[in-house]
């Protein structure tokens, strides 16, 4: 039997009197974003027969094709290249940035150092085979201000020699620090093209996706890319991911993914397609879920007196609420909690451990049906200060109002 005390009770119920107007701000992002999804289902006349698997070389794969086109259409762009082959959000940027560069060009990102992934494969950190950096592409960074917003006197005064790519980061990763909006984007964007009209410019929109009512795509990015069991996966996607954009770039990273001559047109699925098109049908209501659980953290954490990134009442861009601890202990406690609360694995206790493609040793709490999969709740954090949890994720909002009630009488505790 769940055990609540009356007090945890009483803080959550306060805290959504006080979010009444947040989530009604939230509930207007869904059904903007539900709209545009199910139209483009209509638009591309999805049946049943689009679900079918395939097998073999896949030439012609109906339900591989289609999907792209329905996710184009949700996504606001002219062509998506949606794949359960992409093993990570990280594989899909990795292979879009690949497949747009060449020896000699540069990436500029302009939101600071990317997600820690991705630093081996750019080359920035370590000096794996196959990196970026190897294969002769350079990369340096503009930081963002002190309020975490984009630098636009900086990037007006950068040099343009060898710039290919333009790459913006739309979450905070372990960052404290706001997600950018995709306002905030177009400001950047519009200087960009002005400055380096020939340029590419990328986003890694992971956690972002249906979180406000349109995506980078209608703001001026050329391409998007994210992982399919986040938010479009709409928690039943059990692998994959996409990139998205114009359609010209679109095919030459096709081209990086599978063979040059081939691109697009190969790559079978023996499983069913069903859950792709069924989880991007979800995604803008289990992304609302998301995004009124992280509110609902962010009020209860406020009202025990930690710091929180967005505070509960914010504007967001992303699903991830952040938090900070006074110390490690406190941290880990947090992230038992959450893992306590989950269905899968609830009696499993998070230890920080050496997790690939990281620093520092890492926290993570994550008792989900797809293993990873950030739509489902989760939490994890660096081991090192200040001692920050991120919070994503929750199927239904009612599972993310139990686990505040969990987590807040842990706290109490402490």
């Amino acid at each position: 039997m769940i055990e609540i005390s009356d007090r945890a009770r009483e803080m959550v119920w306060s805290a959504e009197q006080y979010l009444e107007s947040v989530f009604r701000r939230v509930d207007a992002v869904e059904m903007a974003a539900q709209q545009r999804v199910l139209e483009a289902f209509w638009t591309e006349r999805v049946s049943a027969r689009h679900f079918a698997p395939t097998t073999g070389y896949g030439y012609d794969d109906i339900g591989r094709d289609t999907l792209d086109r329905v996710f184009a259409r949700a996504m606001q762009a002219q062509k998506a290249l949606v794949r359960p082959q992409f093993v990570n959000g990280t594989h899909a940027l990795f292979t879009a940035l690949a497949g747009l560069v060449e020896p000699g060009d540069v990436i500029l990102s302009i939101t600071g150092e990317p997600y820690d992934t991705l630093l081996e494969a750019i080359g920035t950190r370590g000096d794996a085979p196959n990196s970026l950096k190897r294969m002769g592409v350079s990369f340096r960074a503009v930081e963002l201000t002190e309020n975490g917003d984009i630098d636009l006197a900086a990037i007006a005064r950068e040099r343009t020699d060898g710039v290919r790519v333009v790459y913006a980061q739309r979450s905070r990763g372990y960052a404290w620090r706001e997600a950018i909006s995709v306002s905030q984007m177009e400001q950047a964007f519009a200087l960009f093209k002005e400055r380096f009209p020939e340029v590419v410019i990328l986003v890694d929109n992971c956690y972002g996706e249906f979180v406000e009512s349109s995506e980078p795509t209608a703001h001026g990015a050329d391409l998007i890319a994210g992982s399919l069991i986040k938010n479009p996966g709409g928690g039943l996607a059990p692998t994959g991911g996409y990139v998205a954009g114009a359609a010209e770039w679109v095919d030459r990273i096709a081209q990086r993914m599978t063979v040059p001559g081939m691109g697009a047109e190969v790559g079978s699925y023996a499983g069913d397609y069903r859950l792709f098109y069924q989880g991007l049908f979800l995604a803008p209501h289990v992304t609302a879920q998301c995004v009124k659980g992280a509110a609902l953290f962010a009020r209860v954490f406020e009202q025990l007196g930690l710091l929180t990134m967005p505070r509960c009442d914010s504007f967001r861009s992303d699903i991830i609420q952040a938090v900070q601890f006074p110390d490690a202990d406190s941290l880990v406690a947090f992230c038992r909690s959450i893992q306590k609360a989950a269905p899968v694995d609830s009696f499993v206790s998070p230890e920080p451990w050496d997790m690939p493609g990281y620093e520092d040793q890492v926290v993570m709490a994550a008792g989900a049906f797809v293993q990873g999969a950030t739509t489902e709740l989760s939490a994890d954090g660096p081991i090192r200060a200040p001692y920050t949890a991120y919070l994503q994720g929750a199927l239904t909002y009612a599972h993310a109002r139990i686990a505040a009630m969990l987590a807040c009488d842990e706290l109490l505790k402490r």
